[in-house]
């Protein structure tokens, strides 16, 4: 029997990755605590408000085991927000400074780089679904950007894989899939089933 996939739960969308990895038919477990990290097969992070989430990792004790967990392989599909709180480095608004990045992923964020909640729009996005590991015959993905950063000055292991026009706006970097859009609320379970794909190569 598969093991549960675990989704962050301190704070934003995470009820809409669980709703896709049921569909998917995954047992689903928020995480909340270090003990909820175990014998999970992989790990979603939501989008939120990344500062507050941010806060909830120190004071909920997650800070660490998250990081060890992933750097130590756990799959992750990072969105908006959980792309913040991977990132090496952050640019943008004064929130920022507010926000202590777990350092994992090789590249730098600039936090709602495209606006804010009024400036959000949907996109047609080019997706290379061989570098996530899919066999994908229709490239095309309908993405959702809701205050959305941009991932910039990635480093050499990570590599995009999702375009808006030419602008990369999702990575993969070895267990880690990291993407400014919401794949969780576009009625589309591609990205979700390739995070599960991870454990089975």
């Amino acid at each position: 029997m598969d093991n549960p996939v675990g989704v962050l739960a301190l704070q934003g969308s995470y009820e809409a990755h669980g709703k896709v990895l049921t569909a998917l038919g995954r047992c689903v477990r928020e995480v909340r605590t270090p003990e909820d990290l175990a014998g999970i097969d992989a790990l979603c992070m939501p989008g939120g408000e990344s500062t507050t989430m941010s806060l909830l990792l120190d004071s909920s004790g997650l800070r660490e085991p998250l990081t060890t967990a992933i750097r130590d392989g756990l799959p992750v599909l990072a969105t908006c927000a959980g792309v913040i709180l991977l990132a090496r480095e952050l640019r943008g608004d004064s929130g920022s400074i507010k926000v202590k990045p777990l350092g994992l992923l090789e590249a730098t964020v600039d936090r709602n780089a495209y606006g804010r909640q009024v400036d959000s729009f949907l996109a047609d996005l080019r997706i290379d679904w061989p570098v996530l590991g899919s066999t994908e015959a229709d490239s095309t993905f309908h993405g959702v950007f809701i205050r959305a950063p941009k991932i910039i000055e990635p480093g050499p292991d990570t590599v995009p894989v999702a375009f808006h026009g030419i602008e990369p706006v999702a990575f993969r970097q070895g267990n880690i899939i990291a993407a400014a859009f919401h794949p969780e609320m576009a009625g589309d379970t591609r990205f979700h089933h390739a995070l599960l794909g991870f454990n089975q190569g």
